[in-house]
């Protein structure tokens, strides 16, 4: 748009702005001469002084401009996604591909590479870690293991091993390999909680994300405004501009089924710290935006220029109400959403972000005209995702039993049903590209509800409505503590589909939540079983979830999985789907690669379990602060898994002997795995803490060469 048509577009909004304050008893431009002059046939315009037209067509060209500006911010963001949505896919594929390599016995791509290494000499750690050293399978002995565990602080790190480890690393050049771990190694470290308020820090690189987008709202938000005083309205008007383009974004990231996950292989809970700080740059915004307007109403505007000369005509005009309605529910939102008040009253927590929610997307729309296809957006995201697709689509009721365990704060929440085999797809059936419209949303499967199985790591909300009270409208995240069921692939072959679809028996799946009691929900549920109720009707929402931790793990040839109390019921899954389904791991991958394959990898198809578990090392280790908290997994299970060859420590708990050296142990298995030239994938999942001390121990090994690459799961509340 040149000048002449800005031009042209700012006197015509001043005319309706003339028009627009008729009815108002004292107004910008003398209302009455304007109107006058209007009804006598002339332009209102050519009453005002040519110094204050000019003025005003300047600051309302400035006003088109800079909300012009605060429009293209979205652009930005798509662009940011797509950038993120290329760089996942080609990792998931490139991961995809070392584990069908791995599993089926071929050399990777990575693993070619390394043919032309370079030395490089890693000494251990001197001090002695709780661990005790041997090759997976037999650290912990199989029968009553509990009866037999070692004082593991007294134990040596590496026993038998030398002083020094000579580690086959890939050298593309010295010194920038050597940058380049420097800048990994730091991206991935965490820092140590803020002093004084005990805030915990995301890593590095989730926290210079998080700076790199302020700075793109701070970029949109100054670009060409005009520094003057005399323009301040602009400034105030573009902060609540920016605020409005932001809703769609904190929506989307608050919703539990969204495009991102398939995009960045993120789910909600992972970009749950992005959702909080945009809602906290939001408020922020939107407490300038008022500042900013009450500034400009009663210091800055002219007295000509105002229409309401009193602050009671001010603050009561609709308009300004509105205004109000929007940044009380929103700071509101702020307030509810710390960390202090999660944890005392959850319950009103969840209640209050849902009404507040519905109550902003109304001030606002009444607000601020131009908003109205941002609400629209924002309460369309809202409304699918909390009344379509988790009400109507993920949300399945089941009868579950409830056991009280052994230390009596903590306790299983148990069910089991039959997942029929899914239907082999038809030989008829289009591509997504010829399909109609409408089966657009297919692609974010609505239909799958618990019942059709979960993948490790994923989590549901519980609801027990038979509480009484409140609780029939609450629903409270917990990860599923048991192994994913494996639903057998289909045949690509047709006769062989239709044979096999006759020959299958429905998969039983056996649902667990391990659940520890607080207060609220969890302990009236507790008191609830305790008081005779041991089976009850529940409702379930999920799964929801991420598999991009199980991703890595089956991509590296050494996984580590660390897990502190209740993580183990992120931890257990992960190990069982890596060391107890080798037979269905190559049935899915034959299913999905049986094309391209040639006949050195049908004979591969048939390697066996035990060939399998020789490609790849899997360690876990549980630090328990009770003995009591081992009965949370039956010991048959960990028999079994310690037989496939598992590596598993459990040091004595943390009442009885202290923390253990945890970044000792860990730090020991990837110079382990480094010693024999192969790559690391580290898992944990415990208190903050812990997270840190294995987060910052693989970020050591990322500056010193090594490969490693390290995943975070904990729930983002």
């Amino acid at each position: 748009m040149n000048y002449g048509q800005k031009g042209a577009w700012a006197q015509d909004a001043l005319r309706n702005a003339a028009s627009a304050v008729s009815s108002t008893s004292s107004s910008m431009l003398a209302v009455r001469d304007v109107q006058n002059s209007g009804d006598e046939g002339g332009d209102p315009l050519d009453l005002i002084p040519s110094e204050k037209l000019e003025y005003l067509l300047k600051l309302v060209r400035a006003l088109f401009d800079a909300r012009f500006i605060a429009s293209c911010y979205n652009i930005a963001v798509l662009f940011t996604i797509s950038v993120f949505a290329g760089l996942h896919w080609r990792k998931f594929r490139n991961d995809r591909r070392q584990w069908l390599a791995r599993i089926r016995g071929k050399k990777s791509d990575s693993v070619q590479r390394t043919t032309m290494t370079s030395t490089t000499t890693v000494q251990p750690p001197s001090s002695p870690a709780s661990s005790s050293r041997s090759r997976p399978g037999t650290s912990t002995p199989t029968g009553n293991w509990k009866d037999n565990l070692v004082d593991l602080e007294r134990s040596p790190l590496l026993r038998g091993r030398t002083s020094s480890l000579t580690i086959n690393s890939t050298r593309l050049g010295r010194k920038s390999t050597t940058i380049g771990n420097t800048v990994s190694s730091w991206l991935a470290r965490q820092p140590p909680p803020i002093p004084i308020i005990n805030r915990t820090l995301p890593s590095n690189g989730t926290s210079l994300f998080i700076a790199l987008w302020i700075l793109l709202n701070i970029f949109f938000q100054m670009l060409l405004i005009p520094l003057r005083w005399d323009f301040f309205f602009v400034f105030g008007d573009k902060m609540g501009f920016m605020f409005i383009v932001n809703l769609p974004l904190l929506y989307l990231l608050s919703a539990k089924n969204q495009p991102l996950r398939l995009l960045t292989g993120y789910s909600y809970e992972a970009l749950n710290i992005f959702h909080r700080r945009v809602g906290e740059m939001m408020c922020f915004m939107a407490l300038v935006h008022f500042v900013s307007m009450v500034i400009w109403q009663f210091v800055l505007a002219e007295d000509w220029m105002l229409a309401s000369k009193t602050a009671w005509a001010y603050f009561t005009h609709p308009l300004i109400l509105c205004g109000l309605g929007t940044f009380t529910s929103y700071e509101l939102l702020y307030f509810t959403s710390l960390g202090s008040f999660r944890q005392r009253w959850y319950e009103l927590f969840l209640a209050s972000h849902v009404v507040l929610q519905i109550a902003a997307l109304v001030f606002l729309w009444f607000h601020f005209y131009t908003s109205r296809p941002y609400v629209s957006l924002s309460l369309a995201i809202f409304v699918l995702d909390r009344l379509v697709w988790r009400l109507r689509f993920k949300r399945a009721t089941v009868t579950a039993d409830i056991q009280v365990l052994e230390d009596g704060q903590t306790f299983l929440v148990s069910a089991d049903w039959d997942i029929l085999p899914r239907p082999r797809p038809s030989q008829d059936q289009q591509p997504w590209w010829k399909s109609p419209p409408w089966s657009f949303f297919s692609f974010f499967h609505p239909n799958k509800s618990i019942l059709n199985g979960w993948h490790p790591t994923d989590h549901v909300f519980l609801t027990v409505p038979s509480l009484g009270g409140s609780h029939a409208l609450q629903a409270h995240p917990f990860t599923i503590a048991s192994a994913a069921p494996v639903i057998n692939p289909h045949s690509t072959s047709a006769a062989a589909g239709e044979q096999q679809q006759q020959q299958q028996q429905p998969t039983h799946a056996w649902f667990n939540l391990l659940i520890r009691s607080y207060s609220g929900f969890t302990s009236d549920l507790l008191r609830h079983a305790q008081a005779g109720h041991a089976r009850v009707s529940v409702q379930l929402d999920g799964p929801y979830g991420s598999s991009h931790a199980l991703d890595m793990l089956r991509a590296s040839r050494s996984a580590i999985l660390v897990a502190g109390g209740s993580g183990i019921a992120v931890t257990f899954p992960l190990v069982w789907a890596l060391l107890q389904q080798p037979k269905q791991d190559l049935l899915l991958s034959d299913a999905e690669e049986e094309e391209d394959e040639g006949e050195e990898d049908k004979v591969a198809r048939r390697v066996s379990p035990s060939t399998r578990r020789q490609k790849q090392r899997v360690h876990m280790l549980w630090v328990t602060h009770s003995r009591s908290h081992r009965g949370w997994i039956p010991q048959e299970q960990f028999d079994e898994l310690v037989a496939l060859g598992l590596d598993l420590v459990i040091p004595e708990p943390t009442e009885d002997a202290g923390r253990p050296d945890v970044a000792g142990i860990v730090k020991g298995w990837i110079l382990d795995a480094a010693s024999d030239g192969l790559e690391c994938g580290v898992v944990v999942s415990g208190p903050d803490g812990l997270n840190r001390t294995v987060r910052n121990t693989c970020a050591d090994a990322i500056g010193e060469g090594l490969d490693v690459r390290i995943a975070v799961e904990k729930f983002g509340w």
